[in-house]
């Protein structure tokens, strides 16, 4: 009796552990199918939304025009200088300042142009008229990265190996430069103490496709001047932004032309503000026929007769940059003075 009861209960927990062990792989494998079947819904939802999503367009390559005495937008004080916004390749660039502090900041405001959210700042060259608008720049972006020419006892700081003077063992300590002991490397003042500047002293790319092409002038009245211009890569050619090309456009675009030699656009000043026509001319055709740039948009210290060579010569392919211009340099490059439509474009790029 007694075994035959432990065999029977043996029996029914054996059949109660098998229905139990039964239960849980239905139940498991009712839970596997519901997350298979989630799991299905939530990629495919995915997938269909990621089809369905909108891919975001590129941000449109241009450059406005902030500071220059000549233009038609009633919102903006014009003035003696250059200064524009260069946004491209997905950076946001101010190049040159302007001369008046004052006149930089209503301008960019009257643009809709927020000068916090910058990349970096290119200094073109000590010129007042290029560099005297930094003030308001320091003031609201302070930290923003500076990139200005190398000169000896330049503006924007220097450093010079003290082997650059002659030494004279002869003397006492007392009349010797630093009792004859001179730093190997001698670091001078700038007139912006404190800025985030770097100092640029020969053609040097400073992020992927933008080039800052260094040059030193040669000419009358500037000789020994460098000047720094901005040269960006484009998959349409060389975008190349220019400040006064004192040492000349010809040898600006030649120099950029290492980089490209397909230039797509000039924007800035070329410098034949005092010019005969004869070098005008001479200037105008060897950017239209030897380096065959594709558009022009000059601007700042061009000169009246010098925009009038380079209508003629550049047909359609001349571009108005007068104050307030919106730039877009793109395949097709397009000129906007519309204060309206700019600040549109602006919000968009937001």
């Amino acid at each position: 009796m007694t075994g035959t009861g432990q065999h029977s209960g043996t029996t029914e927990r054996g059949v109660r552990f098998s229905r139990k062990n039964q239960r849980e792989r239905v139940m498991r494998a009712t839970h596997l199918s519901v997350l298979a079947a989630f799991g299905s819904a939530w990629i495919l939802a995915g997938c269909a939304a990621m089809e369905s999503a909108p891919v975001a367009a590129p941000a449109p390559a241009r450059i406005i025009v902030l500071y220059d005495a000549f233009g038609k937008d009633a919102t903006m004080t014009k003035g003696w200088g250059y200064a524009a916004l260069v946004e491209i390749s997905g950076k946001r660039i101010l190049f040159d300042t302007g001369d008046d502090p004052q006149i930089l900041a209503k301008n960019a405001k009257a643009k809709g142009v927020d000068l916090t959210r910058l990349d970096f700042i290119v200094l073109s060259h000590r010129h007042s008229d290029h560099v005297g608008g930094f003030s308001f720049l320091r003031s609201v972006n302070p930290k923003v990265k500076i990139y200005a020419p190398k000169e000896t006892f330049g503006v924007f700081g220097s450093d010079l190996p003290s082997t650059f003077y002659r030494k004279d063992d002869s003397l006492p300590a007392e009349m010797r430069y630093y009792s004859g002991m001179p730093p190997e490397t001698m670091k001078f003042g700038t007139a912006f103490p404190g800025a985030n500047i770097q100092l640029i002293d020969k053609t040097t790319e400073v992020a992927p496709g933008i080039t800052l092409i260094a040059l030193v002038s040669d000419a009358p009245g500037t000789k020994e001047l460098k000047e720094l211009s901005l040269a960006i890569n484009t998959p349409d050619g060389l975008v190349l932004v220019v400040g006064c090309a004192h040492p000349g456009i010809e040898a600006i675009v030649g120099e950029a032309a290492r980089t490209n030699p397909h230039i797509h656009f000039i924007a800035g000043g070329l410098h034949l503000v005092v010019a005969q026509d004869a070098a005008i001319e001479r200037v105008a055709t060897a950017l239209h026929d030897t380096y065959n740039v594709d558009y022009i948009a000059p601007g700042h210290c061009t000169g009246e007769p010098a925009f009038a060579a380079m209508r003629k010569l550049f047909g359609d392919r001349y571009l108005y940059a007068g104050l307030g211009t919106t730039l877009g340099v793109g395949a097709n490059p397009r000129a906007d003075s519309d204060a309206r439509a700019s600040n549109i474009l602006s919000d968009e790029l937001r």
